[in-house]
This record gives C-alpha cells, structure tokens and sequence, in this order.
C-alpha cells in the first residue's frame, strides 16, 4: 500500500517540474481573477492525468510496447508545444496592446479553460513513459498500477492549482494594477517558455 499512499505526493512534487511551471504560468499571465487561474490550473491537470492513464492503461493493461524512442518524440512535441505557447502568449500581449478592450474581453471567455486542458494532455507525454515503466517494476498488478497514475495524478491536479494559484498573484486588481509590471512579466514567462522549449525540442530530436 506505500506506493499507492505515496503516489498523490509524488504527483503533487511533479507539478512543479520546470516545463510544467513555465506552461502553466504562460497560461495564467492571461488572467486578471485568480479563480480563473486555478481552474486553468485543475484543467491542466486532468488533461495531463488522462495522457498519462491512456498510456498507462496501454502499456499495463493491454500490453502495448511502446519504443524509447518514440517517448523521445513525445518529449519533443512538449517541447514544440512551449514554444507554440511562448509565441502565443508575446502575440496576445501585443494584440493587448493594440485592442485593449476587446484583447481583455477575449481572456475572460468561459471557454478559455479548454486551452489549459489541451496543454495538459500534450504535458502528460513527458515523462509518461518512465513513470508507466516504474509503476510496472513496482507493483504486480495491473489495476494498481493504474489507481497508482489515477492517485498520481490527483496529486498533480493539486499541486498545479496552487502553482496556478501563485502565478496568477501579480495578475489579480487586489495585488497590483501595474500595466508595465504585468506586460514584463508576461513577457519574461513567454521567452523562458520559448528558450526551454527549443532545449527540450532540439534535445529530444537528438537522441530519437
């Protein structure tokens, strides 16, 4: 039962990996409400927990190999992705800039989560593959190991609320009405989100 019991704190730690923090901040930076935030944070999570247990549920229970170097490419599509991310972001601070009531109005869209979502199920191939593989060394049953990734992944939802949370802190009207404050950091998430993710992309590709 410790690997289970375990496995919400693994996931919750594994939120706060690197890629995972600059994605979701570049997400976040859109926000003025740090409710909002959390719920692209919780979105996040489910779409990185349902990668993960369709993996899982391949890998462990029907028995599907999947090649090293295909999680390689797995990788490097997370890392295209924080670029495409990064991009995005620089654009809609620019559109901000140009159309500022109509570029504010698009953010509170209630749709909006669904990009949080899409970011999350694409996150969840990096680092699928050596989790799904240690789950499997570690427990014999099939079916633990997938409550293991369901409670793993609980534990991730949890720890990217709070980080959505945090983020989302300099955003609120309650903490700071600074324009410049938000466009710089805005900006700084986006080009650390391009930076990492062509480290990720380029060294991926490498190695498949």
């Amino acid at each position: 039962m410790l690997p289970l019991l375990f496995a919400g704190v693994v996931g919750f730690t594994h939120a706060f990996e690197i890629d995972h923090l600059l994605a979701v901040s570049s997400i976040t930076t859109r926000r003025s409400s740090v409710l909002k935030a959390v719920k692209d944070g919780i979105f996040w999570g489910l779409g990185h927990t349902s990668t993960i247990l369709a993996i899982g549920i391949a890998m462990i229970v029907a028995k599907v190999m999947i090649t090293e170097d295909t999680f390689h490419y797995f990788e490097a599509g997370v890392g295209f992705m924080l670029i495409l991310l990064g991009v995005h972001r620089i654009w809609k601070t620019w559109e901000h800039e140009r159309f500022h009531t109509l570029a504010h109005e698009h953010e509170e869209e209630p749709h909006g989560h669904r990009l949080a979502y899409g970011v999350g199920l694409v996150h969840g191939l990096a680092g699928s593959g050596t989790l799904v593989l240690l789950v499997m060394t570690e427990l014999k049953s099939a079916w633990e190991g997938v409550v293991y990734l369901l409670i793993f992944g609980i534990g991730s939802i949890a720890g990217m609320l709070l980080a959505s949370g945090i983020f989302s802190l300099p955003f609120s009207p309650k903490v700071s009405n600074s324009p410049r404050l938000h466009k710089g950091l805005a900006l700084l998430s986006a080009l650390l989100c391009i930076g990492f993710g062509c480290k990720v992309f380029l060294q991926n590709l490498i190695h498949a």
